[in-house]
This record gives C-alpha cells, structure tokens and sequence, in this order.
C-alpha cells in the first residue's frame, strides 16, 4: 500500500481520484490549494506518489513541482501533472522541470491508474 498525495481544487475531481487510489489499496491524501500544498510539502513526509493539477489557487502546480523538487527527500517522488492545459509548450514546461508524467483531463480512469501503478513500481520503496 502507497501514500499517494491528490493536490486537485475541483473537488469532483479530487474524490474521483481519492476513490480511485484507494481502490487500487493506496491511501490518498487530498489538499485543494496551492498554499496548503506547499505547507504540506515543506512540514510532511513525503508520498510515494503526487497527483498534480496545474492550476490550482494560491500557488500554481508548476511552482509545487519546483518546490518539490528543491527539496531532498521529495526530489525522487513520482509526480503526475493532470490538467488540462494541452499545449505542447505546457507539457514541454511540465516534463523539463521534473514531473514523471502529464496526463490531460478529462483522463481515463484505467490509464491514469496503470500510470500510477507504473511509476510506484519504478520508484523507490517508501
């Protein structure tokens, strides 16, 4: 079982992923704005796994990747940009500065979840 981290405001959406990860047999932690993402990622352990909207209140997902990412022990965390920004550029943006993966909404269920499954198995043993 995997601690999977669901940082998503729309809050359809966040349950849809919570159910979705717990069913796989994860547990999932929802947080609905960047502000309270990033006091998360600074005070926290790290998950085995963050699924990242881009456009979030108070603090964009790009800038949590980056915060992420400066930090030791979430550096090596899988990271799912899921949005849905499709240009290249954004994609391009997303993947050069350190998410995993970029899967736009609307999203399959059963692909995100064998994205999931794929990046908790590659990673790390948390």
């Amino acid at each position: 079982m995997a601690s999977i981290l669901i940082i998503e405001d729309d809050e359809s959406i966040a349950e849809l992923l919570r159910f979705m990860v717990e069913r796989d047999g994860h547990t999932g932690e929802v947080l609905t704005d960047g502000s309270a993402a990033r006091q998360h990622i600074l005070a926290a352990p790290p998950p085995a796994l963050v699924l990242l909207d881009a456009m979030l209140p108070y603090r964009d997902g790009l800038t949590l990747l980056a915060d992420m990412r400066g930090l030791d022990n979430w550096r090596g965390v899988p990271v799912i940009m899921l949005t849905a920004k499709s240009l290249e550029r954004d994609i391009v943006r997303a993947l050069e500065a350190g998410a995993s993966d970029y899967v736009l909404k609307p999203f399959q269920p059963q692909e995100l979840m064998a994205r999931v499954r794929r990046l908790l198995v590659a990673g790390a043993p948390r």
